[in-house]
């Protein structure tokens, strides 16, 4: 079904612009590029600095993407999760400290879910740190030449110093595919299914536009709602980045039309790369957005099941992308919502997605590097033969944990506390051979050997008994 153009749906874009103050509307950014190579086809202020919110997560899964290719970690490494990780503000999974999670599960968490709490388990996970892995981060994005970026954590929550722009957020959209095409899947997994809880997506143009693959959305009141959104149309991708806007449901509209301009728009012959800057600093929208009286919200703040949802009260719940989801963009009836409506000549209806299955733990049959080595270092001592040091070495390894294993659990053994064990020299040998011969020198005592006669032991007939 092909998105058309109408008096109607310019009429809601010009809505949704009218909901921010005319200065903040003015400078939100937006951009539309060819992913294959890297062509504006769209641009207004792309390059001004603007507050990314958790459009931050897609360089974090860069950076763990990178950490995997490059033999540092693998996606079946359990990652566990910190007192810091859990300390944060939703979005969130909520996992407590001490528990464990892959590093593919936490990923698809991440980009689904937009967990921040797993943002930052696996910044530690990857980079020993928040501050380390973030060292990470900003590494990668000088290399790609994200130049308007600084980042400060895996999350994007809100940081004067965590900026970004649209054109940073384009480069970073276009490396997933190009540098990691095997993990595109990561970009559009529509739901996850986590126990008995189904987790939407909150990009919002995921099913509702043609071609629509995936990409990330974002949101502070300090940036307004943020997303970097990719759809394919006879092979070729594009990729659109919104920024600023009042609502996801604004948000979702502006990158239909964006993706429409784009798939039509001729060539301009401009780069990314070479979008030229604007400078300044990145504007705090959080008056426009969120206003004095409206308290800070998250993305999923007001996430409700499809089944059985009633209307939230509130205009900032009306505005959030729970409501959107829940209700295919169709405010309640007597709704106040600054939201326009979504009708089905304007946008596709938002189908069901099969949930991708995700799970906390460790992947099944996971035995760590440490074991790991250890069972290759087996295999090699067998193929070669015993020598003295290898029966010593051996011997050490069987009476106790090496102290360089930290999986290796020592047996314990039963009945009395097991005695410590002493190495056996000649001294040793020569020692026990003197107790032995004077045990045996020593007389018996009598008293002894009438019980003995008189109890034989178990097992054994009587000597009375025997032929």
């Amino acid at each position: 079904m092909k998105f058309r153009a109408s008096p109607g749906r310019s009429a809601i874009a010009g809505l949704a612009l009218s909901s921010l103050a005319l200065g903040s509307a003015a400078a939100a950014p937006l951009l539309v590029i060819d992913a294959r190579s890297g062509e504006v086809l769209v641009e207004h202020d792309a390059a001004r600095p603007w507050y990314p919110a958790s459009l931050t997560k897609l360089v974090t899964v860069y950076a763990a993407l990178k950490a995997v290719r490059q033999g540092r970690i693998t996606l079946d490494t359990p990652l566990v999760v910190s007192v810091r990780a859990s300390r944060m503000p939703a979005s969130k999974m909520g996992f407590r400290p001490g528990q464990e999670v892959t590093l593919d599960n936490a990923l698809k968490m991440l980009m689904v879910k937009s967990a921040n709490d797993l943002a930052v388990t696996i910044a530690e996970g990857v980079g020993g740190s928040v501050e380390s892995f973030a060292g990470e981060m900003n590494k990668v994005a000088a290399e790609l030449g994200m130049r308007e970026s600084h980042f400060v954590n895996p999350n994007g929550l809100h940081n004067p110093a965590h900026v970004s722009s649209a054109r940073d957020m384009a480069t970073i959209g276009r490396a997933l595919y190009r540098d990691f095409p095997d993990h595109s899947d990561l970009y559009g997994i529509g739901a996850l299914q986590f126990g008995g809880r189904i987790i939407p997506t909150h990009n919002g143009i995921m099913g509702r536009y043609p071609g629509a693959e995936g990409m990330k959305t974002g949101f502070v009141c300090a940036s307004g709602f943020n997303v970097v959104a990719s759809a394919t149309r006879g092979g070729r991708r594009l990729i659109a980045v919104v920024m600023g806007y009042p609502n996801a449901k604004s948000r979702t509209i502006k990158a239909a039309s964006l993706f429409d301009e784009g798939f039509s728009a001729a060539s301009t012959g401009m780069q990314v790369s070479a979008l030229p800057a604007i400078g300044g600093g990145a504007p705090d929208v959080r008056a426009e957005v969120c206003g004095r009286n409206r308290r800070t919200v998250s993305e999923d703040d007001f996430a409700v099941p499809v089944a059985g949802y009633t209307a939230p009260a509130s205009q900032a719940e009306n505005d959030s992308p729970a409501f959107f989801f829940a209700n295919d963009g169709r405010p309640p009836q007597g709704s106040t919502s600054r939201a326009a409506s979504i009708t089905a000549e304007q946008m596709a209806v938002r189908p069901w997605f099969d949930p991708v299955p995700v799970y906390v733990g460790r992947a099944p049959g996971w035995t760590g590097p440490v074991a790991a080595a250890r069972d290759s270092a087996s295999a090699t001592a067998r193929s070669k033969p015993v020598t003295a040091t290898a029966y010593a070495a051996k011997t050490s390894e069987r009476n106790g944990p090496l102290a360089a294993d930290p999986e290796a659990v020592p047996m314990k053994r039963s009945g009395a506390k097991a005695k410590e064990q002493k190495p056996v020299t000649t001294a040793s040998r020569e020692s026990d051979g003197h107790k032995a011969k004077t045990a045996a020198k020593t007389k018996p005592d009598p008293k002894a050997k009438k019980t003995a006669e008189a109890k034989p032991a178990i097992g054994k007939k009587p000597k009375s008994q025997e032929p």
